[in-house]
């Protein structure tokens, strides 16, 4: 019987540690729901700290657009719009069946931005307010106030505006060259007009080129969701500091596919200080078109390990001209740094002064050559942006500078300049003569163009019309010839 009880007591003990050891350690689950907690508190906090300072984007603009006597309208028509067009491709074309006739009609679209100064200035993107005759900013506490372009710069998609306010909140800016791929990011906006909105996710990849949404890419990826009206918010890191301006998604459902685009804040700092400094952007200008050395081109070329970039053609009395680069010569070096893509290279080159002396590294006939280049100024497109307007609307299309990965893309491999284009007005003249996105123009008036502005710089020059000579790429092969195209009223 002593046994017995002697048994029962040790069972009883051990069965009471074990139990006292699984109600007061602390499980593993329960240290991984701690960690979530940390995390979403981090995010909250990101929330309640930038919010106020994200501001929601609206912009009017007075259009004409010819309406068919009749018209079977399309089901989607209603995604006809320039805002749309950034995420969803081109609008379907309209079905005509007699002369149209016009009609002017207020254009509306949306997006984001956010303040970045006490009194006032706002980042945002070019395509939300290009070509706005009306914008107002919408406040984290309901306040709606008129705002007006500063400055914009279509080669990177960047856009200041101001409103006029004072001890206003603001979100500080980060350093986007120290981002590393998997790190958490936020992104604040208002898609589809839900002010306010927070998404999170990690950064993707970094340096995405030749998506063709600006002549200087070098996007942030992130699977951040980011839908139409994202488009100038801030794209966050764990700091609570914007590190991008979001600015379009790869979708071809046209919704959240888990690809989004940001520019790099390090980009948009520059254009927001040569704007407010200068009212426009002025860059490092070299005066070469290039490529990437393929494996092919590093056997023959003498390069090792693809390093550098090729030049394909050297333009006269530019800085690379003078300074004695060749065609032909591969750069591998710039000031001692090697070269890493072509892309890299003009952003690089880009962000640098006027004035400023470089050192290039080339490899001609397999010996290294160092070369000094004094970089001449390079302005932005935004100098012209007001002919731009104008024009675009009378000839219904826009128009972007021809690049070798544009050429590429489009089958112009011989091609070195004219541009391309990118969007057309549906209801246009320039649609009837058969102008499609991809169409090459290569002279206005029977003068060659090099560039969008010196295209913009022809067409405003012309009164009722224009001539244009136009490439197109098609199954039976390419097709050049010349179009009369009738400027809208």
């Amino acid at each position: 019987m002593n046994r017995k009880k002697t048994l029962a007591l040790v069972f009883g003990l051990v069965l009471t540690l074990l139990l006292s050891s699984f109600c007061f350690a602390e499980p593993a689950e329960r240290k991984d729901i701690e960690t979530l907690r940390s995390t979403g508190q981090v995010f909250a906090e990101i929330a309640e700290k930038v919010t106020p300072a994200v501001v929601f984007v609206s912009v009017e603009q007075e259009v004409v657009q010819q309406i068919p006597d009749i018209y079977f309208g399309d089901p989607l028509d209603g995604f006809n719009d320039e805002f749309f067009k950034r995420f969803f491709g081109q609008p379907f074309p309209r079905q005509r069946q007699q002369q149209p006739r016009q009609q002017k009609q207020i254009r509306k679209g949306q997006g984001s931005g956010f303040i970045i100064s006490p009194d006032g200035y706002i980042l945002t993107n070019n395509h939300v307010v290009e070509g706005a005759e009306k914008i107002a900013v919408k406040l984290s506490d309901d306040r709606e106030l008129s705002a007006k372009v500063v400055g914009t710069d279509p080669d990177t998609d960047v856009a200041v505006i101001k409103i006029d306010a004072n001890n206003l909140p603001t979100v500080q800016l980060g350093d986007s060259d120290k981002l590393k791929v998997g790190e958490w990011v936020i992104a604040i906006g208002s898609p589809f007009g839900l002010s306010h909105t927070v998404t999170a996710g990690i950064v993707s990849a970094k340096g995405r080129s030749r998506i063709g949404l600006s002549e200087y890419e070098d996007f942030i990826q992130t699977d951040a969701a980011i839908n139409f009206g994202n488009s100038g918010g801030p794209l966050l890191n764990i700091d609570g500091k914007a590190i991008g301006i979001n600015s379009a998604i790869y979708s071809r459902s046209g919704g959240y596919m888990g690809i989004g685009f940001a520019i790099p804040i390090n980009m948009a700092k520059y254009v927001y200080e040569e704007i407010k400094a200068k009212g426009k952007v002025t860059r490092g200008y070299v005066g070469i078109y290039g490529e990437d050395v393929s494996s092919e081109m590093a056997e023959h070329f003498g390069v090792k390990d693809r390093k550098g970039i090729l030049v394909n053609k050297v333009i006269e009395n530019s800085p690379a001209s003078k300074g004695g680069i060749e065609k032909g010569d591969i750069i591998v070096k710039t000031d001692g740094n090697t070269v890493g893509d072509w892309n890299s290279f003009r952003n690089e080159i880009a962000r640098k002064a006027p004035g400023t002396k470089i050192n290039l590294t080339v490899i001609r006939n397999g010996s290294e050559k160092d070369l000094e280049i004094k970089l001449e100024a390079k302005e932005s497109k935004a100098v012209s942006a007001e002919a731009e307007d104008k024009g675009a609307k009378q000839l219904g299309i826009n128009v972007q500078d021809l690049t070798p990965e544009l050429a590429q893309q489009f089958g112009y491999t011989n091609e070195k300049s004219g541009v391309i284009v990118s969007g057309v007005d549906p209801a246009s003249s320039a649609a009837d003569e058969g102008i499609t996105p991809g169409t090459l123009i290569t002279e206005v008036d029977r003068q060659k163009i090099e560039n969008t502005q010196n295209f913009w710089e022809l067409v405003k020059k012309a009164k009722d019309s224009v001539l244009l000579y136009i490439k197109q790429n098609t199954e039976q092969g390419e097709i050049s010839r010349y179009v009369v195209v009738k400027f809208s009223k």
